[in-house]
Protein backbone atom coordinates (compact mmCIF):
# COMPACT_ATOMS: atom_id res chain seq x y z
CA UNK A 1 0.00 0.00 0.00
CA UNK A 2 1.46 3.43 -0.53
CA UNK A 3 0.38 6.91 0.09
CA UNK A 4 -1.32 6.97 -3.22
CA UNK A 5 -3.45 4.27 -2.38
CA UNK A 6 -4.68 6.22 0.66
CA UNK A 7 -5.68 9.33 -0.83
CA UNK A 8 -8.46 7.52 -2.21
CA UNK A 9 -9.63 7.06 1.75
CA UNK A 10 -10.25 11.33 1.32
CA UNK A 11 -13.96 11.86 2.93
CA UNK A 12 -16.63 11.88 1.08
CA UNK A 13 -19.41 14.15 2.50
CA UNK A 14 -23.04 12.48 3.30
CA UNK A 15 -25.62 14.38 4.84
CA UNK A 16 -23.17 15.93 7.99
CA UNK A 17 -19.32 15.46 6.11
CA UNK A 18 -16.93 14.59 8.45
CA UNK A 19 -14.80 17.56 7.18
CA UNK A 20 -17.70 20.08 8.33
CA UNK A 21 -17.07 19.24 11.41
CA UNK A 22 -13.50 21.14 11.60
CA UNK A 23 -15.17 24.40 11.43
CA UNK A 24 -15.53 26.49 14.06
CA UNK A 25 -18.55 25.65 16.71
CA UNK A 26 -19.27 22.41 15.02
CA UNK A 27 -18.21 20.72 18.28
CA UNK A 28 -21.94 21.28 19.21
CA UNK A 29 -23.20 20.39 15.57
CA UNK A 30 -23.43 16.87 16.13
CA UNK A 31 -25.87 16.78 18.26
CA UNK A 32 -28.32 17.50 15.57
CA UNK A 33 -26.50 15.23 12.74
CA UNK A 34 -27.96 12.97 10.29
CA UNK A 35 -26.70 10.48 8.52
CA UNK A 36 -22.83 8.82 8.72
CA UNK A 37 -21.93 11.12 11.39
CA UNK A 38 -18.69 10.17 13.06
CA UNK A 39 -16.84 8.49 9.69
CA UNK A 40 -15.99 4.47 10.42
CA UNK A 41 -13.74 2.48 12.19
CA UNK A 42 -12.25 -1.20 12.59
CA UNK A 43 -10.97 -3.15 15.37
CA UNK A 44 -9.94 -6.42 16.73
CA UNK A 45 -8.83 -8.23 13.76
CA UNK A 46 -7.41 -11.81 13.33
CA UNK A 47 -6.25 -13.77 10.72
CA UNK A 48 -9.53 -13.94 8.68
CA UNK A 49 -12.08 -11.34 10.56
CA UNK A 50 -12.49 -7.65 11.61
CA UNK A 51 -14.80 -6.03 13.66
CA UNK A 52 -16.20 -2.90 11.21
CA UNK A 53 -18.12 0.23 13.40
CA UNK A 54 -19.89 3.15 12.30
CA UNK A 55 -22.88 5.66 13.24
CA UNK A 56 -25.97 6.45 11.64
CA UNK A 57 -28.46 8.97 13.19
CA UNK A 58 -31.54 9.18 11.64
CA UNK A 59 -35.29 9.33 13.35
CA UNK A 60 -35.25 5.34 13.81
CA UNK A 61 -33.57 2.03 14.21
CA UNK A 62 -31.98 1.62 10.55
CA UNK A 63 -30.64 -1.36 8.64
CA UNK A 64 -27.34 -0.64 7.24
CA UNK A 65 -25.67 -3.05 4.63
CA UNK A 66 -21.68 -3.51 5.60
CA UNK A 67 -19.25 -3.65 1.92
CA UNK A 68 -15.63 -4.74 2.16
CA UNK A 69 -13.57 -5.08 -0.92
CA UNK A 70 -10.27 -5.88 -1.97
CA UNK A 71 -8.31 -2.87 -3.55
CA UNK A 72 -6.57 -4.80 -5.73
CA UNK A 73 -9.66 -6.03 -7.91
CA UNK A 74 -12.40 -3.65 -6.47
CA UNK A 75 -14.39 -6.37 -5.95
CA UNK A 76 -16.99 -6.97 -2.71
CA UNK A 77 -15.39 -10.07 -0.76
CA UNK A 78 -17.52 -9.74 2.06
CA UNK A 79 -19.44 -7.52 4.13
CA UNK A 80 -23.13 -8.22 5.84
CA UNK A 81 -26.39 -6.15 7.33
CA UNK A 82 -26.29 -4.35 11.06
CA UNK A 83 -28.69 -2.32 12.53
CA UNK A 84 -27.97 0.92 13.99
CA UNK A 85 -29.92 1.56 17.50
CA UNK A 86 -30.81 4.49 18.40
CA UNK A 87 -31.07 2.94 22.33
CA UNK A 88 -26.86 1.95 21.10
CA UNK A 89 -26.76 5.79 20.54
CA UNK A 90 -26.92 5.15 16.37
CA UNK A 91 -23.80 2.81 16.57
CA UNK A 92 -23.54 0.00 14.44
CA UNK A 93 -20.75 -3.09 14.47
CA UNK A 94 -20.58 -6.27 12.79
CA UNK A 95 -17.94 -9.16 12.56
CA UNK A 96 -17.00 -9.20 9.19
CA UNK A 97 -15.57 -12.97 8.45
CA UNK A 98 -13.98 -15.22 5.69
CA UNK A 99 -11.11 -12.58 4.84
CA UNK A 100 -7.82 -13.33 4.30
CA UNK A 101 -4.39 -13.31 6.21
CA UNK A 102 -2.30 -10.29 6.49
CA UNK A 103 -4.55 -8.16 3.56
CA UNK A 104 -5.30 -4.93 3.47
CA UNK A 105 -9.30 -4.42 2.38
CA UNK A 106 -11.33 -1.51 2.30
CA UNK A 107 -15.01 -0.89 3.56
CA UNK A 108 -18.13 1.18 3.95
CA UNK A 109 -21.39 0.86 5.32
CA UNK A 110 -24.74 1.94 2.78
CA UNK A 111 -27.45 3.33 4.04
CA UNK A 112 -30.95 2.39 2.77
CA UNK A 113 -30.63 5.86 1.15
CA UNK A 114 -28.27 5.06 -1.00
CA UNK A 115 -25.61 7.16 0.96
CA UNK A 116 -22.65 5.64 1.60
CA UNK A 117 -20.04 6.14 4.96
CA UNK A 118 -17.34 7.77 4.16
CA UNK A 119 -14.21 4.47 3.19
CA UNK A 120 -12.44 2.61 5.53
CA UNK A 121 -9.42 1.08 5.50
CA UNK A 122 -8.36 -2.44 7.54
CA UNK A 123 -5.76 -5.23 7.93
CA UNK A 124 -6.37 -8.99 9.00
CA UNK A 125 -3.04 -9.90 11.31
CA UNK A 126 -0.93 -12.15 9.30
CA UNK A 127 -0.40 -15.96 9.37
CA UNK A 128 2.21 -18.29 9.19
CA UNK A 129 6.09 -16.92 8.79
CA UNK A 130 5.77 -13.25 9.25
CA UNK A 131 9.39 -10.93 8.77
CA UNK A 132 8.39 -7.68 10.23
CA UNK A 133 5.57 -6.27 11.70
CA UNK A 134 4.68 -2.13 12.95
CA UNK A 135 2.50 -0.81 15.27
CA UNK A 136 1.30 2.29 16.41
CA UNK A 137 0.95 3.13 19.81
CA UNK A 138 -1.27 5.70 21.68
CA UNK A 139 -2.61 6.41 24.96
CA UNK A 140 -3.38 9.92 27.23
CA UNK A 141 -5.66 12.37 24.37
CA UNK A 142 -7.01 15.37 26.16
CA UNK A 143 -8.52 17.01 23.65
CA UNK A 144 -9.08 20.55 25.40
CA UNK A 145 -4.94 20.85 25.87
CA UNK A 146 -4.15 20.81 22.32
CA UNK A 147 -4.12 19.60 18.89
CA UNK A 148 -4.36 16.01 18.32
CA UNK A 149 -1.13 16.25 16.29
CA UNK A 150 0.22 12.77 17.24
CA UNK A 151 -2.54 11.20 15.33
CA UNK A 152 -2.43 13.27 11.91
CA UNK A 153 1.68 12.36 12.08
CA UNK A 154 0.63 8.75 12.65
CA UNK A 155 -1.31 9.31 9.25
CA UNK A 156 1.23 10.44 7.51
CA UNK A 157 3.08 7.26 7.44
CA UNK A 158 1.74 4.11 5.61
CA UNK A 159 4.16 1.70 7.41
CA UNK A 160 1.92 0.37 10.48
CA UNK A 161 -0.06 -2.65 10.03
CA UNK A 162 -2.17 -1.35 13.11
CA UNK A 163 -2.70 0.70 15.82
CA UNK A 164 -2.87 0.38 19.57
CA UNK A 165 -4.74 3.05 22.18
CA UNK A 166 -4.11 2.30 25.42
CA UNK A 167 -6.11 3.84 27.35
CA UNK A 168 -7.11 7.53 28.40
CA UNK A 169 -9.07 8.10 25.04
CA UNK A 170 -10.95 10.36 27.07
CA UNK A 171 -11.00 12.63 30.38
CA UNK A 172 -14.05 12.49 32.28
CA UNK A 173 -13.40 16.07 33.76
CA UNK A 174 -15.67 19.04 33.73
CA UNK A 175 -14.41 22.23 31.58
CA UNK A 176 -11.85 24.23 33.23
CA UNK A 177 -10.98 21.65 35.89
CA UNK A 178 -8.00 19.34 33.97
CA UNK A 179 -7.07 22.08 32.04
CA UNK A 180 -7.65 24.65 33.45
CA UNK A 181 -9.38 27.57 31.98
CA UNK A 182 -5.47 29.39 31.37
CA UNK A 183 -4.20 25.82 30.18
CA UNK A 184 -6.89 25.43 27.63
CA UNK A 185 -6.47 25.84 24.20
CA UNK A 186 -8.87 28.11 22.78
CA UNK A 187 -11.51 26.36 20.25
CA UNK A 188 -10.91 23.12 21.80
CA UNK A 189 -14.02 22.90 23.68
CA UNK A 190 -15.62 19.41 25.27
CA UNK A 191 -18.96 18.72 25.74
CA UNK A 192 -20.68 18.58 27.85
CA UNK A 193 -19.21 21.22 30.19
CA UNK A 194 -20.00 19.27 32.88
CA UNK A 195 -18.03 16.26 34.92
CA UNK A 196 -19.77 13.17 32.87
CA UNK A 197 -21.76 10.89 35.24
CA UNK A 198 -24.67 9.71 33.09
CA UNK A 199 -25.36 7.80 30.40
CA UNK A 200 -26.07 11.12 28.08
CA UNK A 201 -22.65 12.70 29.28
CA UNK A 202 -20.70 9.44 28.11
CA UNK A 203 -22.33 9.74 25.12
CA UNK A 204 -21.81 12.92 24.57
CA UNK A 205 -18.31 13.34 25.81
CA UNK A 206 -17.52 10.24 22.91
CA UNK A 207 -19.38 12.65 20.11
CA UNK A 208 -17.88 15.25 21.33
CA UNK A 209 -13.88 13.60 21.17
CA UNK A 210 -14.96 11.85 17.76
CA UNK A 211 -15.48 14.91 15.92
CA UNK A 212 -12.24 15.27 15.93
CA UNK A 213 -10.95 15.12 12.51
CA UNK A 214 -7.68 13.43 13.22
CA UNK A 215 -9.15 11.19 15.80
CA UNK A 216 -11.59 10.50 12.62
CA UNK A 217 -8.69 9.56 10.20
CA UNK A 218 -6.93 7.33 12.30
CA UNK A 219 -9.94 5.24 12.67
CA UNK A 220 -10.27 5.27 9.15
CA UNK A 221 -6.80 4.18 8.16
CA UNK A 222 -6.35 1.18 10.59
CA UNK A 223 -8.06 -1.46 12.67
CA UNK A 224 -7.62 -0.79 16.29
CA UNK A 225 -6.73 -3.03 19.22
CA UNK A 226 -8.19 -1.00 22.70
CA UNK A 227 -8.60 -1.17 25.90
CA UNK A 228 -9.40 1.86 28.98
CA UNK A 229 -7.33 3.07 31.62
CA UNK A 230 -9.00 5.18 34.48
CA UNK A 231 -10.60 8.42 32.52
CA UNK A 232 -13.07 6.51 30.39
CA UNK A 233 -14.87 5.98 34.07
CA UNK A 234 -13.26 8.36 36.52
CA UNK A 235 -9.79 9.56 37.47
CA UNK A 236 -7.70 6.44 39.29
CA UNK A 237 -10.90 4.18 39.46
CA UNK A 238 -10.58 0.86 40.93
CA UNK A 239 -12.38 -2.30 41.62
CA UNK A 240 -14.91 -0.57 43.93
CA UNK A 241 -14.16 3.55 43.40
CA UNK A 242 -12.02 5.98 42.29
CA UNK A 243 -9.86 9.11 42.94
CA UNK A 244 -12.71 11.03 40.99
CA UNK A 245 -15.59 10.17 42.10
CA UNK A 246 -17.81 10.82 45.26
CA UNK A 247 -20.70 9.60 47.15
CA UNK A 248 -22.75 12.53 45.95
CA UNK A 249 -22.23 12.14 42.56
CA UNK A 250 -24.08 8.87 42.71
CA UNK A 251 -23.64 4.91 42.95
CA UNK A 252 -20.12 3.88 41.26
CA UNK A 253 -21.28 0.66 40.09
CA UNK A 254 -23.98 1.82 37.89
CA UNK A 255 -21.15 4.74 36.83
CA UNK A 256 -18.71 1.76 35.67
CA UNK A 257 -21.93 -0.02 34.17
CA UNK A 258 -22.49 3.02 32.08
CA UNK A 259 -18.70 3.71 31.51
CA UNK A 260 -18.56 0.39 30.17
CA UNK A 261 -21.26 0.16 27.80
CA UNK A 262 -20.83 3.75 26.32
CA UNK A 263 -16.88 2.42 25.76
CA UNK A 264 -18.53 -0.45 23.90
CA UNK A 265 -20.77 1.42 21.90
CA UNK A 266 -18.46 3.58 20.43
CA UNK A 267 -14.81 1.76 20.10
CA UNK A 268 -14.60 -0.74 17.67
CA UNK A 269 -14.29 -3.48 20.29
CA UNK A 270 -16.49 -6.87 21.14
CA UNK A 271 -20.00 -6.27 23.15
CA UNK A 272 -19.88 -7.78 26.40
CA UNK A 273 -22.30 -7.30 28.80
CA UNK A 274 -22.23 -3.87 30.99
CA UNK A 275 -20.89 -5.56 34.09
CA UNK A 276 -17.97 -7.62 32.28
CA UNK A 277 -14.69 -7.22 31.47
CA UNK A 278 -12.31 -8.54 28.49
CA UNK A 279 -8.88 -9.98 28.02
CA UNK A 280 -7.37 -11.35 24.99
CA UNK A 281 -4.68 -12.05 22.86
CA UNK A 282 -4.13 -11.95 19.35
CA UNK A 283 -1.24 -14.21 17.03
CA UNK A 284 0.64 -12.20 14.77
CA UNK A 285 1.80 -15.27 12.53
CA UNK A 286 4.38 -16.74 13.73
CA UNK A 287 6.25 -13.55 15.29
CA UNK A 288 4.39 -12.41 18.76
CA UNK A 289 1.48 -12.79 21.03
CA UNK A 290 0.04 -9.49 22.10
CA UNK A 291 -1.59 -9.90 25.45
CA UNK A 292 -4.63 -7.68 25.99
CA UNK A 293 -5.42 -7.16 29.87
CA UNK A 294 -7.85 -4.83 31.93
CA UNK A 295 -6.66 -3.46 35.35
CA UNK A 296 -9.03 -1.38 36.15
CA UNK A 297 -12.35 -2.21 36.68
CA UNK A 298 -12.45 -6.08 37.02
CA UNK A 299 -10.50 -6.70 40.53
CA UNK A 300 -7.92 -3.72 40.98
CA UNK A 301 -7.54 -3.43 44.45
CA UNK A 302 -7.33 0.34 46.15
CA UNK A 303 -4.55 2.32 45.56
CA UNK A 304 -2.38 2.77 48.82
CA UNK A 305 -2.37 6.64 50.53
CA UNK A 306 1.19 7.01 51.69
CA UNK A 307 -0.01 10.55 52.75
CA UNK A 308 -3.17 9.15 54.85
CA UNK A 309 -0.97 6.63 56.30
CA UNK A 310 1.35 9.24 57.57
CA UNK A 311 -1.14 11.29 58.67
CA UNK A 312 -1.05 12.25 62.60
CA UNK A 313 1.98 9.95 63.43
CA UNK A 314 5.09 10.73 64.95
CA UNK A 315 7.66 8.42 64.75
CA UNK A 316 7.52 8.85 60.50
CA UNK A 317 10.67 6.50 59.89
CA UNK A 318 8.71 3.52 62.00
CA UNK A 319 5.15 4.62 60.00
CA UNK A 320 7.10 3.94 56.74
CA UNK A 321 8.91 1.16 57.57
CA UNK A 322 5.68 -0.78 58.19
CA UNK A 323 3.71 1.06 55.88
CA UNK A 324 6.57 -0.99 53.36
CA UNK A 325 6.58 -3.95 54.96
CA UNK A 326 3.39 -4.93 55.49
CA UNK A 327 1.09 -3.07 53.56
CA UNK A 328 2.74 -2.42 50.29
CA UNK A 329 3.79 -5.86 49.95
CA UNK A 330 1.09 -7.44 50.75
CA UNK A 331 1.27 -10.20 48.76
CA UNK A 332 -2.81 -10.22 48.14
CA UNK A 333 -2.79 -7.46 46.42
CA UNK A 334 -3.97 -7.09 42.71
CA UNK A 335 -4.19 -5.48 39.55
CA UNK A 336 -5.78 -7.97 37.42
CA UNK A 337 -7.49 -10.53 40.09
CA UNK A 338 -6.69 -14.05 40.22
CA UNK A 339 -8.60 -15.15 37.23
CA UNK A 340 -6.71 -12.69 35.10
CA UNK A 341 -3.65 -13.24 36.33
CA UNK A 342 -3.67 -17.49 35.84
CA UNK A 343 -5.17 -16.50 32.03
CA UNK A 344 -2.18 -14.17 31.60
CA UNK A 345 0.36 -17.31 32.90
CA UNK A 346 -1.29 -19.67 30.39
CA UNK A 347 -1.15 -17.66 27.60
CA UNK A 348 2.42 -17.07 27.79
CA UNK A 349 3.09 -20.32 27.84
CA UNK A 350 0.79 -20.99 24.69
CA UNK A 351 2.65 -18.46 22.47
CA UNK A 352 6.12 -19.93 23.73
CA UNK A 353 4.98 -23.21 23.28
CA UNK A 354 3.56 -22.39 19.79
CA UNK A 355 6.69 -21.14 19.34
CA UNK A 356 5.92 -17.24 19.00
CA UNK A 357 9.58 -15.38 19.03
CA UNK A 358 7.88 -12.50 21.17
CA UNK A 359 5.32 -11.99 24.23
CA UNK A 360 4.01 -8.48 23.96
CA UNK A 361 1.78 -7.25 27.01
CA UNK A 362 -0.46 -4.53 25.71
CA UNK A 363 -1.52 -2.86 29.04
CA UNK A 364 -2.40 0.34 30.75
CA UNK A 365 0.25 1.42 33.66
CA UNK A 366 3.62 1.89 33.82
CA UNK A 367 5.43 -1.37 35.14
CA UNK A 368 9.04 -0.71 35.78
CA UNK A 369 10.10 0.56 39.45
CA UNK A 370 10.40 4.65 39.77
CA UNK A 371 11.48 6.23 42.82
CA UNK A 372 11.93 10.05 43.32
CA UNK A 373 15.17 11.54 43.52
CA UNK A 374 16.14 13.16 46.83
CA UNK A 375 17.15 16.34 44.57
CA UNK A 376 13.26 16.79 44.04
CA UNK A 377 12.42 18.83 46.89
CA UNK A 378 15.25 21.61 45.66
CA UNK A 379 13.18 21.54 42.06
CA UNK A 380 9.77 22.61 43.54
CA UNK A 381 9.78 26.42 43.47
CA UNK A 382 8.47 28.77 46.16
CA UNK A 383 5.86 29.90 43.90
CA UNK A 384 4.32 26.54 42.80
CA UNK A 385 0.81 24.75 44.68
CA UNK A 386 0.70 23.82 47.78
CA UNK A 387 -0.02 20.31 46.31
CA UNK A 388 2.85 19.79 44.39
CA UNK A 389 4.96 20.89 47.55
CA UNK A 390 2.82 17.83 49.36
CA UNK A 391 3.70 15.60 46.55
CA UNK A 392 7.38 16.32 46.43
CA UNK A 393 7.58 16.05 50.29
CA UNK A 394 5.84 12.62 50.47
CA UNK A 395 8.32 11.86 47.65
CA UNK A 396 10.97 12.40 48.67
CA UNK A 397 10.10 10.50 52.00
CA UNK A 398 8.68 7.81 50.37
CA UNK A 399 12.17 7.11 48.16
CA UNK A 400 14.32 7.33 51.32
CA UNK A 401 12.45 4.09 52.29
CA UNK A 402 12.54 2.13 49.33
CA UNK A 403 9.01 3.51 48.41
CA UNK A 404 7.97 4.39 45.02
CA UNK A 405 6.75 7.48 43.63
CA UNK A 406 3.68 6.76 41.87
CA UNK A 407 0.98 4.08 43.66
CA UNK A 408 -1.91 4.37 41.04
CA UNK A 409 0.85 2.22 38.61
CA UNK A 410 2.23 -1.30 38.74
CA UNK A 411 4.82 0.54 41.84
CA UNK A 412 1.74 0.34 43.89
CA UNK A 413 1.73 -3.49 43.85
CA UNK A 414 4.87 -4.94 43.89
CA UNK A 415 3.78 -8.73 44.66
CA UNK A 416 1.37 -8.90 41.77
CA UNK A 417 4.42 -7.43 39.23
CA UNK A 418 6.29 -9.99 40.59
CA UNK A 419 3.61 -12.55 39.80
CA UNK A 420 3.74 -11.55 36.25
CA UNK A 421 7.27 -11.20 35.67
CA UNK A 422 7.84 -14.79 37.64
CA UNK A 423 4.73 -15.87 34.79
CA UNK A 424 7.11 -14.58 31.57
CA UNK A 425 10.23 -16.13 32.99
CA UNK A 426 8.48 -19.33 34.49
CA UNK A 427 7.05 -19.79 30.34
CA UNK A 428 10.96 -18.40 28.99
CA UNK A 429 8.86 -15.94 27.26
CA UNK A 430 10.66 -12.91 25.52
CA UNK A 431 8.24 -10.19 27.22
CA UNK A 432 8.05 -6.56 25.84
CA UNK A 433 5.45 -4.76 28.14
CA UNK A 434 3.51 -1.69 26.19
CA UNK A 435 2.07 0.94 28.20
CA UNK A 436 0.72 4.33 28.77
CA UNK A 437 -0.67 6.57 31.54
CA UNK A 438 2.03 8.59 32.97
CA UNK A 439 2.19 11.22 30.11
CA UNK A 440 5.80 10.59 29.46
CA UNK A 441 8.22 8.14 27.66
CA UNK A 442 9.81 5.25 29.40
CA UNK A 443 12.71 2.75 28.80
CA UNK A 444 13.18 0.08 31.37
CA UNK A 445 14.61 -2.98 32.38
CA UNK A 446 12.16 -5.66 33.98
CA UNK A 447 13.91 -7.87 36.13
CA UNK A 448 12.46 -9.64 39.23
CA UNK A 449 14.37 -11.44 41.62
CA UNK A 450 17.80 -10.74 40.12
CA UNK A 451 17.06 -11.99 36.94
CA UNK A 452 15.96 -10.17 33.36
CA UNK A 453 12.10 -11.03 33.07
CA UNK A 454 11.17 -8.67 30.25
CA UNK A 455 11.40 -4.63 28.94
CA UNK A 456 9.17 -2.24 29.43
CA UNK A 457 8.40 0.38 26.41
CA UNK A 458 6.10 3.32 28.38
CA UNK A 459 4.56 5.78 26.16
CA UNK A 460 3.84 9.43 26.04
CA UNK A 461 0.75 10.77 25.82
CA UNK A 462 -1.09 12.51 22.81
CA UNK A 463 -1.09 15.87 24.49
CA UNK A 464 -1.76 15.22 28.27
CA UNK A 465 1.60 17.16 30.01
CA UNK A 466 3.55 14.51 32.44
CA UNK A 467 6.36 15.02 35.37
CA UNK A 468 7.61 18.19 34.18
CA UNK A 469 4.88 19.88 35.03
CA UNK A 470 6.07 19.24 38.46
CA UNK A 471 9.44 20.47 38.01
CA UNK A 472 8.95 23.80 35.19
CA UNK A 473 12.00 25.57 36.68
CA UNK A 474 14.25 22.37 36.36
CA UNK A 475 16.00 21.33 32.84
CA UNK A 476 15.05 18.20 31.59
CA UNK A 477 18.25 16.72 31.51
CA UNK A 478 18.86 17.62 35.22
CA UNK A 479 15.39 15.66 36.33
CA UNK A 480 16.44 12.83 33.81
CA UNK A 481 20.15 12.10 35.06
CA UNK A 482 18.78 12.14 38.60
CA UNK A 483 16.14 9.86 37.78
CA UNK A 484 18.79 7.03 36.25
CA UNK A 485 21.02 7.55 39.32
CA UNK A 486 18.36 6.72 41.27
CA UNK A 487 16.24 4.13 39.19
CA UNK A 488 18.76 1.51 38.06
CA UNK A 489 16.51 -0.03 35.69
CA UNK A 490 15.20 3.04 33.90
CA UNK A 491 17.19 2.67 30.59
CA UNK A 492 16.06 6.39 28.88
CA UNK A 493 12.97 9.31 30.14
CA UNK A 494 12.03 11.78 28.32
CA UNK A 495 9.92 14.48 30.32
CA UNK A 496 8.83 16.94 28.19
CA UNK A 497 7.08 16.00 24.48
CA UNK A 498 4.13 14.82 23.55
CA UNK A 499 3.59 12.65 20.52
CA UNK A 500 2.97 8.54 19.70
CA UNK A 501 5.39 5.37 19.71
CA UNK A 502 6.18 2.79 17.27
CA UNK A 503 6.82 -0.57 17.56
CA UNK A 504 8.79 -2.72 15.31
CA UNK A 505 9.35 -6.22 15.31
CA UNK A 506 11.56 -8.44 13.43
CA UNK A 507 12.43 -12.54 14.39
CA UNK A 508 16.16 -10.70 15.77
CA UNK A 509 14.79 -7.50 17.48
CA UNK A 510 11.93 -5.74 19.15
CA UNK A 511 11.88 -2.20 19.11
CA UNK A 512 10.14 0.90 19.90
CA UNK A 513 10.71 4.41 18.78
CA UNK A 514 8.94 7.36 20.41
CA UNK A 515 7.97 9.97 17.97
CA UNK A 516 7.48 13.54 18.71
CA UNK A 517 5.19 15.95 17.57
CA UNK A 518 6.55 19.64 17.08
CA UNK A 519 3.74 21.36 19.37
CA UNK A 520 0.06 20.33 20.08
CA UNK A 521 -0.70 24.20 20.31
CA UNK A 522 -1.35 24.61 16.94
CA UNK A 523 -2.32 22.19 14.36
CA UNK A 524 0.32 20.37 12.73
CA UNK A 525 1.81 16.66 11.44
CA UNK A 526 5.23 17.67 11.74
CA UNK A 527 7.17 15.78 14.08
CA UNK A 528 10.15 16.88 15.47
CA UNK A 529 12.50 13.99 16.19
CA UNK A 530 12.56 10.63 17.60
CA UNK A 531 14.64 8.14 20.19
CA UNK A 532 14.51 4.11 19.59
CA UNK A 533 15.24 1.69 21.87
CA UNK A 534 15.78 -1.98 20.98
CA UNK A 535 15.98 -5.29 22.77
CA UNK A 536 17.68 -8.09 21.01
CA UNK A 537 15.74 -11.73 21.00
CA UNK A 538 16.73 -13.76 23.77
CA UNK A 539 18.37 -11.26 25.82
CA UNK A 540 15.36 -9.53 27.66
CA UNK A 541 17.54 -6.40 28.61
CA UNK A 542 17.84 -3.32 26.75
CA UNK A 543 20.44 -2.64 24.30
CA UNK A 544 21.54 0.33 22.00
CA UNK A 545 19.72 1.64 19.47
Amino acid sequence: MTLDLDRRLLLQAGTFGIAALSLPGAALAFQSASGFSHGVASGEPTQGSVLLWTRYVSSGDTRLTAEVTDPATGKVVGGGSVTAMRDRDSIAKLVVDGLQPGRWYYYRFIAPDGSASPQGRTRTLPDGETAKFRMGVFSCSNLSFGWFNAYAAACARDDLDLVMHLGDYFYEYQVGKYPSAAEALPGRTIQPSNEILTLMDYRLRYQSYRADTDLQRLHQMWPMIAQWDDHEIANDSWQHGAENHQADEGDYETRKRIARRVYREWMPVSDLPDDHDQWKSYRIGDLATILLTESRLHARDEQLDLGAALKGQTNVEATLAAFRDQTWRDPSRTMLGMDQEAWFADTLKRSVGAGQKWQVWAQQTVMGNLRLPPQALGWIPESAPEIAKQRAAIGAMASKAGLPLNFDSWDGYPAARNRALKAAQAADADLIVLSGDSHNGWAFDLPTEGKPAGVEFAGHSVTSPGFESYFSGVGADTVAAALYETNPTLKWADLGQRGYMSVELTPDTASATWEFVGTIRERSAALSGSHKAVVQSGRRVMSAA
